[in-house]
């Protein structure tokens, strides 16, 4: 058995070292090993030396004595990047605008935005009377001179925030007649929300306080009855909606409703109209909803029950449902309408019908017309659908770009607003009237000192090992030439049906600058090209993910984009799980692997019901209770096949409090990396000690977080710093 862990005193003396060069590095920590015993209910056992690192109260003195044991040895390497860090994090903070402020929308009489104010960390959330003359333009151009005559603060997130090593806020609701608001605040990142509520009037904060709760709020009617979710407390799970009086103990709140399958998550919404409160319960492969009347919130009836693989979700305007479904085979899904009091699906008539090759995303109901969110070719569109019938597609410019809905706040109106961007072109807002066709720019993201046009963007297909072509968004500086000489960066995430657009990413620019080619690979496991997409990167297809990963680089590396011996990849979440299953399927053609809070821990993870994600995930990676789902995911957990190999140089990051990934999944994964990795090549491994799955609150910690990473990739793929000239807003 290996020694105890590092000591404090160890941890103390490491970080007083720093490293001269990349071949002088001082020793990592070593972990204790204690035997443990993994075992799944159909007799199947696994060793797990490193299990004794999970502690769900985060108050072991020994795990934490290792996790600043790994950040000691962190600072001891990254102490030799600290000039590169900080630059890049000089360059990356100087291209925000700190004085920004959102687009203003309009919802009952009045006009909300949010922004910043010089060198704060969090938002300030406000809003003005629709006054005369004070529209979103004129409130835009007072905002942006700091005018705030006439404004009404909601929430300054930096006084709340004052104090605290975390805070987010993470939903905001106003009450319908203008005068209460109800926001839920996490001081932990733990994703446990606390809800309080602040007189608009006056000020006074009201003694209501509940504890528990999922970042989800809908007032009713009366003005004094809020609903909101509740979580099991150990796995999170949104377990029940309850009712909460203004003014009477959070204890006496009444249960409208409990979910008891645990493979469902829950959510709570009013409808486009208004009229209908609705509380949704999703699974992967399946969803229900029922809602009430809005100003009389008893019953709650049931829109159509639950069914496996039939998914839904539905609005309420012009006096009927409108539903997105694939039911009926309909797996890039249809668009069905149905009358107010519908209970069943055979009530649904068909509006939009399903096509193999688009995919409808979802939607939004306007007095005149519909907006329908598509999917084709793994890039997205507005399609316009006036009420006599005649259709549009809203235009973009570019061959790799994200389009999607902005805020629509009110339907009585001419007007859609969109957002726009591209690897090349900041967050845009649009609105064009669907009238007349004009079309105006309302904002886009100031970047300071950046120019698109020294910026390049392209689309390009990667052929698969199976002959899938794979889409790959790429973005570089002008001037660089096509030679198989260049570093490159590629990211991807491939999981849950989530894609990964490509819309301009600032701090990316650092790096382009620097001569690095970034690229996205919209690989299988997200949803880009469609449903099928998603279905063949998941369960028994997962493995799709990761080759598609690889082929991708392949392609790269054989087209002349990178250099086969300086490519880096970087993923985060279940894409850190994609980076752990390339490092061990494929570590000699990656020079560094970028990996945040990763799910490496596949299979001891999936066999714990207690742990937050587990039971609603079954139909995404499979369950390992039963044998052969057990068997597929062993093959690819990247903890369980770690081996005698040389890896590339990695960066872990994870939180001490993430709620997704819990920490204890790469610390276990960088512990037995350090036992079998047979290369010289830097592990550095970087617990954020007050933060969860999101990392430090704040806009500006994030990006101290992301310089350090970026400082440690650049470093291994051999960049050198440009001169001062060429870096943007320098």
């Amino acid at each position: 058995m290996r020694p105890v862990v590092v000591s404090l005193l160890l941890a103390v003396s490491l970080m007083s070292q720093t490293a001269s060069s990349a071949d002088t590095l001082p020793t990592p920590p070593d972990a204790a090993k204690k035997p443990h015993v993994v075992r799944a209910p159909h007799g199947a056992e696994r060793q797990d030396e490193y299990y004794w690192l999970r502690d769900d109260s985060r108050k072991n003195p020994e795990m934490l004595a290792y996790l600043k044991a790994e950040n000691a040895y962190a600072d001891a390497v990254m102490a030799r990047l600290k000039p590169i860090e900080n630059r890049l994090y000089d360059e990356i903070v100087g291209r925000i605008k700190q004085d920004d402020s959102s687009v203003p929308y309009r919802e009952r009489g009045f006009w909300y935005y949010s922004r910043f104010e010089t060198g704060k960390d969090y938002p300030i959330y406000a809003r003005r009377a629709d006054a005369a003359g004070a529209g979103a333009e004129a409130i835009q151009k007072a905002n942006e001179a700091g005018d705030f005559a006439g404004e009404q603060v909601l929430l300054d997130v930096n006084a709340l925030a004052a104090g605290k090593d975390y805070y987010n806020v993470g939903d905001w609701t106003v009450s319908p007649d203008n005068r209460l608001l109800a926001y839920a605040e996490d001081t932990i990142g733990r994703r446990q929300y606390v809800i309080r509520i602040k007189n608009l009037e006056t000020g006074e904060l009201y003694p209501d306080e509940i504890k528990g709760v999922s970042p989800n709020l809908v007032w009713a009617d009366d003005n004094r009855t809020l609903f909101y979710v509740e979580n099991d407390p150990e796995t999170l799970l949104t377990k029940r909606v309850k009712k909460h009086v203004l003014g009477t103990p959070a204890a006496q709140d009444v249960l409208v409703y409990e979910e008891h399958d645990d493979s469902f998550y829950m959510g709570i919404s009013r409808t486009r109209d208004e009229k209908f409160i609705c509380i949704g319960v999703s699974s992967t492969v399946s969803d229900e909803l029922r809602c009430a009347p809005a100003a009389d919130p008893a019953t709650f009836t049931v829109l159509a029950p639950r069914e496996r693989d039939v998914e839904y979700d539905a609005d309420h305007y012009g006096g009927r449902w409108v539903i997105r479904t694939n039911a009926g085979g309909a797996r890039n899904f249809k668009i069905m309408t149905a009358p107010t009091g519908a209970t069943s699906r055979a009530q649904w008539q068909e509006w939009i019908p399903h096509r193999e090759d688009v995919f409808i995303d979802g939607f939004e109901l306007f007095r005149d017309f519909t907006v329908v969110a598509e999917r084709s070719e793994g890039l997205e569109r507005l399609r316009l659908i006036r009420a006599d019938g005649r259709e549009e597609y809203v235009k973009a410019d570019e061959p790799a770009y994200s389009m999607g809905l902005s805020v629509n706040a009110e339907p009585e109106t001419d007007w859609l607003r969109y957002s726009y961007t591209s690897l090349t072109t900041p967050a845009t807002t649009y609105e064009v009237n669907v009238k007349s066709g004009e079309r105006r720019l309302l904002k886009q993201q100031p970047v300071i000192g950046y120019d698109p046009s020294k910026y390049v963007t392209e689309r390009v297909w990667a052929i698969a090992r199976d002959g899938t072509k794979i889409p790959v968004s790429l973005v570089y500086r002008k001037g660089y030439r096509k030679d198989g000489t260049a570093a490159l960066l590629q990211y991807g995430y491939g999981s849950y049906g989530a894609t990964m657009d490509p819309a301009f990413n600032l701090p990316v620019v650092s790096l382009l600058d620097r001569g690095v080619v970034y690229a996205i690979a919209h690989i299988r496991g997200g949803q880009e090209m469609g449903r099928h997409w998603y279905e063949d990167g998941k369960l028994f297809r997962k493995k799709n993910t990761f080759t598609d990963f690889i082929d991708v680089t392949d392609f790269l590396v054989k087209e002349g984009y990178a250099a086969p011996d300086r490519v880096a990849a970087y993923g985060g979440s279940a894409g850190g799980l994609l980076m752990g299953a390339i490092s061990n399927m494929a570590p000699d053609k990656y020079r560094v692997i970028l990996s945040q809070v990763p799910f490496v821990d596949v299979v001891t993870t999936m066999l714990d019901p207690s742990i937050p994600l587990t039971t609603n995930e079954y139909d995404e990676w499979g369950n390992p209770e039963k044998k052969d789902y057990y068997d597929y995911m062993l093959s690819y957990s990247p903890y369980d096949n770690l081996q005698k190999k040389a890896y590339p140089a990695m960066f872990v990051g994870t939180g001490l409090w993430d709620s997704q990934v819990q920490y204890w999944e790469p610390a276990k994964y960088v512990a037995r990396l350090r036992d079998v990795n047979t290369s010289d090549r830097p592990v550095v491994f970087r617990t954020n000690m007050d933060a969860g799955h999101g990392g430090k609150s704040g806009r500006f910690r994030r990006y101290r977080e992301l310089a350090e990473m970026y400082a440690f990739a650049l470093d291994q793929l051999g960049v050198a710093e440009p001169a001062a000239a060429q870096v943007q807003g320098r």
